[in-house]
């Protein structure tokens, strides 16, 4: 493990050419772990012991001690956002995607948001509400010498992406987003007050978590033990540092009062407009924004390709993490992604596709 500032020429090395196309073979194979029931190993962390990732540690601009996992030696950078339910942490929700990338030529890292995880629970780092994200980013990616990057989050990390490209877009290679909101560009995306309970209960149990769990993935094997015991865990250390979190989220999706957090992280005129590339995967079988808020979100943004993949939930990079792993790899390495790939991923049929994005039929 490694604490403190990372090394300038390793941090080049990943950033560098971001967003350009690389020289590529056939995309390495990454063996996943026995899926039925996930029965992997914690490390002394805690953490969901992961065939080709590693835990580190940086110490930010504002003193906070930041956790990451990250995999891939070298290449272009991603950095990946995981959701807003608690206990979640860059493990939770990239653990199949980020050793993939890493061994097709990608260096990946996988930051534990303020609030989660491994995170810095001092009180003076705790999150104030979704634009504090958007600056723990930067300082994240500034510490580690991202110049420039790939960008990817799944649920309240979409909307963590969403407004870190709205705020950075020098910073920004191309974005994916998967199952979440995006701010006033589609503001009737919102979680009704069943939903908010269902999400936001926890009692400290594993119990309690599993039921959670078992919202967001739609496949019941990818919820195994150590998941639960690992966001458990996770969810206690954090019980304090996450009080803000589901306020914070009600109020983005709802729209908030405090005009100063309303003109940060607006997002009308801004992420519709931004002219980087961009793709958004919607499950169909999301059962937190079900898959009409995903249609909602596909009229507001003319510029950003929409796949709507099948047994597909809310974390679909758990549900479907070969389907997810091949479009992610094809649209970072090439800024594209093949027809074959497009069609397994459930290409939107709502709108023309973006020819500059899926590749055509010949």
């Amino acid at each position: 493990m490694v604490v403190g500032r990372a090394r300038r020429d390793d941090a080049r090395t990943a950033s560098a050419g971001a967003g350009d196309k690389q020289d590529h073979h056939e995309p390495t194979k990454f063996r996943f772990p026995d899926r039925e029931g996930l029965r992997m190993a914690l490390t002394d962390e805690g953490i969901i012991e992961t065939p080709g990732m590693l835990s580190r540690w940086v110490r930010l601009g504002s003193g906070a001690k930041a956790h990451y996992m990250t995999s891939g030696e070298s290449g272009p950078a991603v950095v990946l956002l995981h959701g807003g339910i608690i206990g979640s942490s860059g493990t939770a929700g990239w653990r199949f995607m980020a050793p993939y990338l890493g061994a097709n030529g990608f260096r990946v890292y996988c930051p534990d948001l303020p609030g989660f995880g491994l995170a810095d629970t001092a009180s003076e780092h705790r999150p104030t509400g979704l634009a504090s994200y958007v600056d723990f980013v930067e300082e994240f990616a500034t510490a580690l010498c991202l110049d420039r990057f790939h960008i990817a989050g799944n649920s309240m990390g979409c909307a963590n992406t969403v407004n870190y490209v709205c705020a950075h877009p020098e910073r920004v290679a191309s974005f994916a987003l998967i199952a979440g909101p995006v701010g006033d560009v589609a503001p009737h995306v919102t979680l009704d007050a069943k939903q908010e309970g269902q999400l936001f209960t926890f009692d400290g149990t594993p119990a309690s978590m599993r039921k959670i769990m078992e919202r967001i993935i739609y496949r019941g094997e990818a919820i195994g033990d150590d998941l639960i015991g690992m966001r458990t865990n996770a969810a206690r250390a954090q019980a304090e540092s996450y009080k803000p979190i589901p306020v914070s989220l009600v109020k983005y999706v709802s729209g908030t009062s405090d005009p100063v957090e309303a003109a940060r992280l607006t997002t009308r005129g801004r992420i519709d407009k931004c002219g980087i590339p961009g793709i958004f995967l919607y499950g169909r079988q999301d059962v937190v924004l079900p898959v009409e808020k995903g249609y909602e979100i596909e009229d507001s943004l003319p510029g950003v390709q929409f796949f709507y993949p099948d047994e597909c939930g809310h974390q679909g990079q758990t549900d479907q993490p070969e389907m997810f792993n091949e479009v992610f790899l094809e649209f970072f390495r090439d800024g594209m992604v093949s027809r074959k790939t497009a069609e397994w991923a459930g290409v939107s049929d709502r709108r023309p596709e973006l020819e500059s994005v899926v590749e055509q039929p010949r």
